[in-house]
């Protein structure tokens, strides 16, 4: 059957847009930035459509897309929160569990968090987001192990000063 251009497109954004929206939110940390840089992706993926080798290798080409779009709408320094964050919604622990691990996300290096998302939120193989992130598979394990250890620190709670030492008061005899 002979699909129009604009129903094909139609087809590729159902398919790769919650998670390509998913990841750039979890890389920029702000889900406005996240739509635009989505957007971004599309329209260059779309233009640039003819260097896509292989259809089932489309989520990860349309991942490489869009991790150099949220980059360059990056700014060095920390990620702000989201102002569109669900703080006001359910008062579950679970929600303010899975809220802490954004947030958390958030204070951690694009770099990590990144393999994070792809692998926990996404479910992409590790042999796929090697192909995603131009990299090699045992760089991917030697990343989600480093990222891992910056979401445990990230999650932490602050370190407490330790008191100071009590001063011995000397007696007047």
């Amino acid at each position: 059957m002979f699909q129009s251009a604009e129903s094909r497109y139609n087809q590729w954004v159902r398919e790769h847009y919650r998670f390509l929206l998913r990841s750039a939110w979890a890389l920029t940390g702000s889900r406005a930035t996240a739509e635009d840089v989505v957007q971004d992706c599309f329209a260059n993926a779309w233009k640039h459509r003819a260097q896509l080798r292989q259809a089932g290798q489309a989520r990860a080409w349309l991942f490489q897309i869009m991790r150099r779009s949220a980059f360059r709408y990056l700014e060095p320094g920390p990620v702000p929160a989201d102002d569109d964050a669900p703080e006001a919604q359910a008062p579950d622990s679970g929600a303010d569990d899975r809220l802490d691990v954004i947030r958390a996300l958030g204070r951690i290096a694009p770099i990590h968090r990144e393999v994070l998302v792809l692998y926990y939120f996404d479910d992409m193989p590790t042999a796929q987001m090697a192909e995603a992130l131009e990299v090699a598979p045992g760089t991917v394990l030697s990343r989600l192990q480093r990222a891992r250890q910056a979401l445990r620190a990230a999650m932490a709670p602050p370190a407490r000063p330790e008191p100071a030492a009590p001063v011995a008061r000397l007696r007047q005899v």
